[in-house]
């Protein structure tokens, strides 16, 4: 019975279409560039909360060339903790290392690599304390989430989520070298976006994930009490991104604006996985739209710091100064 089930759950192949199209080289597999490009996308939402946007292209280049090193030397001591839990998993024993077409020395000798390099170019071409929150989000992710949380908590990803929230703390200390209030906003936002992200993928692979005995929320509550979680932390993730209003040095007004829509739409695909949690379609477009999410939010983020929106904040204060009191 196990087996039928498991058998009729997606794979992350099919979850994820362009991994069936792109077949990466081994040494590129195991740095997890799929990863890269939103945590890349948050560090650029903090520092375009500062009042050092825009960041000159020399500065803007080597933040995001060592947040990408660091992500992928995360991601290659990542792979190399969990090589035997990967071996062991139908949908990931065709990776790089369990399958043998990458050796764990070379996969660690590149980590070491990543990582030296990151932090070189981080020193040299940003600040101190951009490379080393850049560190401390690899570590995070390697120690605190890796090794120590996801085999042993349902709350792994609530936790553990600090790793993937550092970015912006990055970003905004790259731009004025120390991180301000929007800058720790964003962390928030990541932080309580996180949860309702990674459990709809959760609960599409839940079958793999007891199998062998990670204690995903999936496989210890059930979807239900999953769907009720997620419905808590996906009106968390409403509520908090408002702020953004706020934290922003100008264009908050724009970003307001923009931001009902996705607000919207995010409340409705976590209302849809509310109403039917079994519901592997309502799951797995959760998931998606969750990326597009963070991605849409750190583009407005962006847009709100142009003249634009500068100059449709003004006119929107103006005609609220012309309105009559009554």
């Amino acid at each position: 019975m196990a087996e039928a089930i498991s058998a009729a759950l997606p794979t992350r192949d099919q979850v994820v279409p362009s991994r069936k199209r792109v077949k990466l080289p081994p040494w590129l597999e195991v740095a997890k560039p799929r990863l890269i490009p939103l945590l890349l996308a948050t560090t650029l939402g903090g520092m375009a909360l500062t009042e050092g946007w825009p960041l000159s292209s020399p500065r803007l280049v080597c933040t995001l060339g060592g947040g990408a090193l660091a992500s992928a030397a995360a991601g290659v001591l990542n792979c190399l903790w969990e090589q035997d839990l990967d071996s062991r998993m139908a949908r990931t024993s065709g990776r790089a290392l369990p399958s043998g077409r990458l050796s764990p020395t070379s996969a660690f000798i590149g980590a070491i690599a990543c990582t030296l390099a990151a932090a070189m170019l981080l020193v040299s071409g940003v600040n101190c304390l951009a490379a080393g929150l850049s560190l401390l989000g690899l570590c995070s992710y390697v120690l605190l989430y890796t090794a120590l949380l996801k085999p042993r908590t349902t709350q792994n990803i609530v936790i553990g989520g600090v790793a993937g929230a550092i970015p912006p703390l990055v970003g905004a200390a790259a731009a004025t070298g120390h991180v301000g209030l929007g800058g720790w906003w964003l962390f928030a936002l990541v932080m309580v976006w996180t949860p309702a992200h990674f459990w709809a993928l959760a609960l599409l692979l839940r079958e793999d994930y007891r199998a062998v005995g990670i204690p995903m929320l999936p496989v210890v509550k059930g979807p239900v009490v999953t769907a009720r979680a997620i419905r808590r932390y996906g009106w968390a993730t409403v509520l908090l991104s408002g702020f953004g209003v706020l934290a922003l040095p100008t264009g908050g007004v724009f970003y307001g604006m923009m931001l009902l829509p996705f607000n919207g739409r995010l409340i409705q695909m976590v209302q849809r996985l509310s109403v039917d949690p079994d519901s592997l379609t309502a799951a797995k477009g959760l998931f998606r739209w969750s990326i597009l999410y963070l991605f849409g939010i750190c583009l407005l983020l962006i847009l709100s710091r142009t003249d634009l929106a500068s100059g449709f904040d003004q006119h929107v204060m103006f005609g609220l100064q012309q309105l009559p009191l009554v």
